[in-house]
């Protein structure tokens, strides 16, 4: 997929303006070989201050486990991103063509006491002002890990 072939879909997916203020999403994880693992619910409260998107996530999993998140990222160009948070190695970066959002970026997950580096290559699809769909590729060393799907709801 390239993001390119994205760039005439509508609406405009502006990362700011759409995760500005409530949102939530749910999601899964499935595995390589199709097996849904874990999945989960996501209240995000995001602020814009004209540079920086900030997002806090807060999650709570199906058997109960909660996890926080909180995402800083710059717009460093028209349709140009990057950012961290906790667990991100370096920075995520990323851009917008259309109605898609494609970034990359490597995490520490922790798995137990353990944690492993494992790289994510993320798609955004903007659907309308309210929907959101979430694909996000979970790979180590080129071999794919898993799939991390979510929908987004701005209402």
């Amino acid at each position: 997929m390239k993001l390119e072939q994205f760039k005439n879909n509508k609406p405009e997916f502006k990362l700011e303006e759409y995760f500005k203020g409530k949102t939530v999403a749910r999601g899964v994880f499935e595995d390589r070989f199709g097996n849904v693992k874990k999945s989960f619910k996501v209240d995000i409260d995001g602020t814009w201050d004209g540079k920086y998107l900030i997002m806090k996530e807060n999650f709570i999993y199906d058997d109960g486990t909660k996890e926080y998140r909180e995402w800083k990222l710059e717009k460093i160009g028209t349709n140009q991103y990057q950012g961290y948070a906790d667990g991100v190695i370096g920075l995520a970066s990323g851009s917008t063509s259309g109605n898609a959002f494609n970034w990359k970026y490597d995490f520490d997950l922790p798995i137990g006491s353990s944690k492993y580096k494992v790289s994510f290559d993320d798609w955004m699809f903007l659907q309308d002002n309210n929907y959101l769909v979430n694909i996000a590729t979970m790979s180590k060393f080129g071999i794919t890990l898993g799939k991390v799907i979510l929908f987004f709801n701005k209402n």
